[in-house]
């Protein structure tokens, strides 16, 4: 049954080859007579085979200019051919781009429609000659010569001549089918090139949710420990201080309304449009003074040495130095508390060094150079390796270490890369 059902499929597959042939070989019909005078492919039967041979370059033609079609087709074959299920995978799903690919999907074209003419011709033509032959032993005017078949043996030949006839039919869109099937993956699979396009995708896709995930994880996750600490802190001095409680408040709501932008910013990556634009802008150090106060309010005492050359920077590096400041600060409140923390940002002629100190309870080392060498940090998240991969991503290096009760973060960023 299963085998019947592969047949069939097969069998309308090449129909539809035949079916598709039919306008390149209209069109050759008209080329031919232009050529050749006095010739009329419809009347002179061998004509009728060159219309068939002059079809298949026409067809070639448009497979060439035509990049969708290889799509289409490999859809019909992935459908009717009755491949396996890793096969069908392999063949390709997107246009023929490249020429390469393009060569392919003719050739596999011209082979689709050579053999599905073979087997259309062969299916309109056979199938009511059987029936004729299976008549012959009850059917008498089909016996003379003058009107219709010879009387083959008496007619006791002409059924097994129609059985042989469908068998015939049937051999060749089972050899055809096979065949087509055994080069759709050479012909209609993806190549070389194709397969690099895939990759650079694949990997385009995913340095883009990467780069999604830093952005929640820098923007949101500030600003939840900020809001977090403040509000701990105003729930502890709600009766004794109702002034630190009205400032903790306020710096709750620039916090999360802050948050929320940028959120929206992150969020307009996403939009389906895909234009890129979003309803607010990326911070930058232009922004830091912000940042710093709203921290500060969550309870840490901020010393800021920041270089006035930081209005100057490449706009990358500077939303991508602002991004790394605002996590620097997160981990401080995480995981150290209301400590002082230290910050010095510094412009070179060639790059910018950000630095931030802050105490810690034990040493330990997390990066070094951008290459994990010792235990994580207690408590430790995602934010000091996205530090990290912020920071290679612009050709520049993240350290991180612990030494001497002296959480020390340094982040050193190329100005010439950026420009």
């Amino acid at each position: 049954m299963r085998g019947a059902r592969l047949l069939l499929g097969r069998w309308v597959h090449l129909i539809l080859g035949g079916a598709l042939l039919t306008p390149f070989f209209l069109l050759a019909t008209i080329l031919i007579p232009l050529v050749f005078d006095e010739v009329n492919p419809f009347n002179d039967f061998p004509w009728q085979f060159a219309a068939f041979a002059v079809a298949l370059p026409l067809a070639a033609l448009g497979a060439l200019l035509f990049p969708l079609l290889r799509t289409l087709e490999a859809t019909a074959a992935r459908s009717l051919c009755g491949l396996p299920a890793d096969v069908a995978a392999e063949l390709a799903e997107e246009p023929a781009d490249s020429w390469a690919a393009r060569r392919r999907t003719a050739l596999w074209f011209v082979a689709h429609l050579t053999a599905g003419g073979i087997v259309s011709g062969m299916t309109l033509a056979a199938p009511p000659a059987a029936v004729a032959l299976l008549l012959l032993p009850v059917a008498d005017p089909l016996r003379h010569e003058e009107l219709g078949w010879p009387n083959l043996a008496g007619g006791l030949l002409g059924p097994l001549t129609g059985i042989g006839l469908l068998a015939l039919v049937a051999g060749t869109t089972w050899v055809g089918g096979r065949l087509l099937a055994r080069g759709a993956p050479a012909l209609l699979g993806r190549t070389p090139a194709d397969r690099l396009a895939a990759a650079e995708r694949r990997a385009a896709d995913l340095a883009s949710r990467n780069r999604l995930a830093r952005e929640l994880h820098d923007s949101v996750g500030h600003a939840l420990s900020a809001v977090t600490l403040q509000a701990g802190a105003a729930r502890r001095v709600l009766d004794r201080d109702p002034e630190f409680v009205r400032q903790a408040l306020t710096a709750i709501e620039e916090t999360t309304r802050d948050a929320v932008a940028e959120l929206d910013t992150v969020l307009g990556l996403l939009r389906e449009d895909g234009d890129g634009r979003s309803t607010a802008p990326a911070p930058t150090l232009d922004g830091l003074d912000g940042l710093l106060a709203r921290t500060r309010a969550a309870g840490l005492r901020i010393t800021a040495d920041i270089d006035d050359g930081c209005g100057r920077l490449p706009p990358l590096v500077s939303r991508e130095a602002y991004r790394m400041v605002q996590e620097g600060l997160s981990n401080a409140l995480r995981h150290a508390g209301a400590v002082p923390v230290g910050l010095r940002i510094t412009v070179g002629a060639e790059e910018l060094t950000i630095t931030m100190e802050n105490p810690v309870k034990e040493a330990v080392t997390y990066v070094e150079g951008d290459v994990a060498t010792g235990r994580a940090r207690p408590g430790g998240g995602r934010g000091l390796p996205g530090i990290a991969e912020r920071a290679r991503l612009l050709g520049g290096e993240a350290r991180a270490t612990g030494r001497d009760g002296v959480w020390r973060l340094t982040v050193r960023l190329p100005l010439g890369a950026a420009r």
